[in-house]
């Protein structure tokens, strides 16, 4: 049974690969300076704004550029109350906000959660009828939504430049992607003064975020075009040199401009070619237990990569020489070095090595859940099956 959901799964991938060259894609249009934002909406002719944020860049950030937007005449309305993993209840009241206050726009500003929340509340308002849940997976929205202006708070998501806005059901804890082209941002404001001063904690976890997205985004097995590896190398080695300056100093602004750009590398990379089990098996712990994502990538990537052994061996032996890990020795000691330096990152920037929190009981539901988002859609070097994917979870306890 194995082998024939593996033979399938591969044959979607394939097929689905063809296809994929056929779509439109593109990337937002960027400026470095949140100053440039009223100029943008009134590009689009853009009357009243939706501004989505989490609470604390609400109070921090977000007043610096509703000043901008009062000084230029365009009026805005504000919902501030994204939490770090964005449920469909949020999602609700930010559509229902935006309808109530005849918004025309919107402009996401904070990390991966504000962004996504505004996605999925935006692919709401194109389609008002339809539950967020319906929405779930690949391209089901296929409405072109309203003016969206995404600013980058932390360098790791990447959802100012992705498909994907992924929402968590507050009722079943179930976390999900929407992802369709219509969802990338038509702006992304790369301001590495929106970063300035990150705490170290955040800025460790969202630059080992971005670099999930490169590693995995490099090593799927299809989708990848030379434009998606090129940025995914790029996006690793800017990282690798600049990740642990930025979390050393918040106030070295060429590390927290080079972050904010290996970001949005690494989006696009991983839109384009995909992730895989890494973010599948991260994604249910953060519906289960609210742990930050950037944190789950970070914890789990290493362990992944060593499961997936000799099939990834290749791909991360360059990465190893681009980056200057190890330069010299066969494949496989270079990709066991360079997973053994990701190990030592999160060691230097004090990422735990596992986690301790994942309950006995609910293992089997984040396998189901896990299995379901991986396959068939991500191109993934080794294809998991529920025995394989608890063998790691457990990897992921043991090692706390």
């Amino acid at each position: 049974m194995d082998g024939l959901k593996s033979a399938y799964y591969r044959t979607f991938q394939a097929v689905f690969n063809i296809g994929a060259r056929l779509l439109p894609w593109r990337k937002p249009i960027t400026s470095t300076s949140v100053n440039d934002i009223p100029g943008l909406f009134k590009k689009h002719g853009n009357k009243k704004v939706m501004i989505v944020t989490g609470r604390t860049v609400g109070k921090t950030i977000a007043p610096q550029i509703k000043q901008l937007l009062d000084d230029n005449g365009i009026c805005y309305v504000h919902y501030s109350e994204v939490e770090a993993n964005p449920t469909v209840k949020v999602v609700n009241e930010i559509q229902k906000l935006y309808l109530d206050e005849g918004c025309d726009c919107f402009l996401a500003i904070g990390g991966g959660s504000p962004m996504d929340a505004a996605k999925g509340a935006a692919a709401r308002v194109v389609h008002p009828n339809t539950p967020v849940n319906k929405m779930g997976g690949l391209l089901k929205v296929l409405h072109r939504i309203p003016t969206f202006v995404a600013v980058p708070t932390t360098a790791g998501t990447g959802s100012e430049t992705t498909i994907a806005a992924v929402i968590t059901d507050q009722e079943t804890h179930h976390k999900y992607a929407i992802m369709d082209l219509c969802l990338v941002p038509r702006y992304a404001v790369l301001d590495p003064e929106m970063t300035r001063n990150l705490p170290q904690k955040t800025t460790s976890t969202t630059g080992m975020d971005a670099l999930t997205h490169a590693v995995e985004a490099y090593i799927c097995w299809t989708y990848n075009t030379k434009e998606s590896l090129r940025l995914a190398e790029e996006a690793t080695v800017a990282i690798f040199k600049f990740l642990e300056r930025a979390y050393n100093d918040g106030n070295d602004m060429e590390a927290r401009q080079e972050m904010l750009i290996a970001a949005y590398k690494a989006g696009f990379a991983f839109t384009r070619a995909g992730v895989g089990n890494v973010h599948a098996i991260a994604h249910t712990l953060g519906g289960l237990y609210n742990t930050p994502h950037g944190l789950a990538n970070a914890v789990i990537l290493p362990i992944v990569l060593e499961d997936y052994g000799a099939a990834v061996y290749p791909k991360l032996a360059h990465l190893a020489e681009l980056t200057g890990v190890m330069t010299v020795g066969t494949e496989e000691d270079k990709a066991k070095a360079f997973i053994a330096e990701i190990r030592a990152m999160n060691q230097r920037m004090n990422i735990p090595t596992g986690f301790s929190h994942i309950k006995e009981e609910d293992i089997p539901q984040m396998v189901k859940w896990a299995l379901k988002e991986a396959n068939p859609i991500y191109p993934v070097p080794v294809i998991y099956n529920a025995e394989r994917c608890t063998k790691v979870i457990r990897r992921i306890i043991d090692e706390a």
